[in-house]
């Protein structure tokens, strides 16, 4: 299938003291015409000042699902260790039906230890966390399907990861998006990679949008041509400086077909 150039912004939510910065770059965001909106799934900032600033994510979404109308906004990812996923799952459809049917659910197997040591989660191993996040998943997929009242749409799953045996067996079975760090070369292997499994598992692989990083212009056109549809610029606090988004705004404008304009 062909997709059009969707464009993300990652709202880091570090560094910005007063909550009010990152709710107007939330509407600053919305007002350029981005596509989704993301925040992340961390305690603590993962640059600058390891003491900075910092605010939480899912209450956080919370809020932008009041505050947005057209976004589609989530976690670029959810930590999968973080939270009980029966709970996330009913967490996930709550904050779908206050935007009227704009989350997507980013989920990850987590990485970052501090998060993990500070506030008491058992760090274990890649292997540990990637086993913790496939029984993860299927439980969100069940509670999602018993909820009253259910999800007002299929909530689209974005899989963040790109490890070839266990995470992207993962994103063929249950991810809508599947979001990774690589450039051209690295991503076409994995791609071929995820079209196996996927073939494995008896999934379209079609059906999984291909999301990456905003690596800049030319090699977002040899990514593109590769593949993805969908591009994410990280900003951080306390300024939120909006200028490559608004670049990568222009590039999405002059790639998507205008048949395919107010797709997503």
């Amino acid at each position: 299938m062909s997709r059009p150039v969707r464009i993300g912004v990652q709202l880091q939510p570090q560094h910005a003291p007063d909550y009010g910065l990152i709710r107007d770059a939330v509407l600053r965001a919305e007002d350029a015409g981005v596509d989704i909106v993301f925040n992340w799934d961390h305690f603590y900032p993962l640059s600058g000042d390891p003491a900075g600033a910092h605010f939480e994510c899912w209450t956080m979404l919370g809020a932008w699902a009041e505050q947005t109308e057209r976004v589609e906004f989530g976690a670029l990812v959810t930590g999968g260790g973080y939270r009980n996923p029966d709970l996330l799952a009913d967490m996930a459809r709550t904050v779908d039906h206050i935007s009227g049917g704009r989350l997507i659910l980013g989920i990850g197997a987590g990485w970052f230890e501090r998060d993990y040591d500070e506030y008491g989660y058992e760090f274990g191993t890649p292997g540990s966390r990637l086993k913790l996040l496939k029984e993860s998943l299927a439980r969100i997929s069940t509670r999602l399907g018993t909820l009253n009242p259910p999800p007002t749409r299929h909530i689209p799953i974005l899989i963040g990861g790109g490890g070839e045996r266990k995470t992207l067996r993962l994103v063929a079975e249950y991810a809508d998006i599947w979001h990774s760090f690589a450039d051209v070369t690295t991503f076409a292997h994995k791609n071929k990679v995820l079209a196996e499994h996927a073939a494995a598992a008896g999934t379209d692989e079609s059906r999984i949008e291909r999301s990456v990083a905003w690596p800049g212009r030319n090699d977002a056109e040899a990514l593109h041509a590769a593949g993805v549809s969908l591009f994410t610029v990280g900003v951080s606090g306390p300024d939120y400086d909006l200028t490559t988004l608004r670049q990568a705004l222009e590039w999405r404008d002059e790639v998507n077909p205008e048949s395919l304009e107010g797709l997503a």
